[in-house]
């Protein structure tokens, strides 16, 4: 069995900080760059972050959603730069938020999990409307392959607070009773280990509290930067777990291109703050 997510993760975390940097190449971005809201400048955008990422940062999340627009091009984009980038020593996070049920959930994760995925990552996001326990194929194969699963719980955005927040008969929120289950399913799968399902937590939105340590589980930071979390708000929301949080960050990075080092160096001081402010 491959090594666990989790344990790849601390290696890199060790060396190059928490922060996963987000190659996420918007029209705006892709324009502001000088490279055209193209198939061949989205190849350019790849070419010039990997560059960029490779030796500054231990982890990129690929929103796959900016490569498919761009259609069969875009979906051969988003392959090629997840292969050069994992071949390069980065952790790959693909950010797709798919989830369904039955055969469409297991092709989901044959495209996106395992050795023998045509988009393997080293760990995707998915939403968990249709259940978690619909999940199975999702489940297995990371687990297999020393993947991570990242189920969206609590989202950055505003607009998605009074579903998560919503009550079940047990009094329980969504977002509680997804994190529940979550635990359930590690506590199966690698007793008194870091599991490979996590969640997508937003330190946007800090309230209620959540109790994250009991998940034993990887967490997902989106927001920081450009949806206005900071790695103080980072550190508050993860201070049971400081060790199993990936923050990220996109727009407040990609402004700094197309220029490599600065690029670079603007993901490295990111990368080194909040380290800081997460203490192993």
């Amino acid at each position: 069995m491959a090594d666990s997510f989790a344990s790849r993760f601390a290696a890199v975390r060790s060396k190059y900080g928490p922060l996963a940097w987000g190659l996420d190449p918007s029209a705006e971005i892709l324009e502001a760059w000088g490279v055209g809201d193209t198939p061949d400048g989205l190849d350019r955008f790849a070419d010039i972050t990997l560059s960029a990422a490779t030796g500054t940062v231990g982890l990129v999340k690929l929103q796959s959603a900016f490569y498919e627009r761009h259609g069969w091009r875009g979906f051969r984009t988003l392959q090629r730069l997840i292969a050069e980038a994992r071949d390069a020593g980065l952790l790959v996070i693909v950010d797709a938020k798919r989830g369904d049920v039955g055969t469409t959930n297991d092709a989901y994760a044959e495209a996106f999990l395992g050795a023998d995925a045509p988009l393997g990552a080293d760990a995707l996001t998915v939403h968990p409307y249709l259940g978690v326990k619909a999940m199975g194929a999702f489940v297995a194969r990371a687990d297999e392959s020393g993947s991570c699963l990242l189920v969206v719980t609590r989202s950055s955005n505003a607009e998605g607070r009074p579903v998560q927040t919503a009550r079940n008969r047990w009094g329980r929120s969504v977002e509680e009773e997804l994190l529940v289950e979550i635990g359930e399913l590690n506590a199966q799968l690698a007793p008194g280990e870091i599991g490979p399902v996590g969640a997508v937590v937003g330190p946007t939105h800090m309230e209620p509290a959540l109790d994250l340590a009991a998940v034993g589980g990887i967490f997902l930071a989106p927001g920081v930067g450009a949806q206005g979390a900071t790695a103080t708000d980072v550190a508050r929301v993860f201070a049971s777990c400081p060790d199993r949080v990936i923050p990220s960050a996109s727009r407040s990075l990609l402004c700094d291109g197309p220029d490599r080092n600065r690029l670079a160096d603007t993901a490295k001081a990111l990368a080194f703050e909040l380290g800081e402010a997460l203490p192993v």
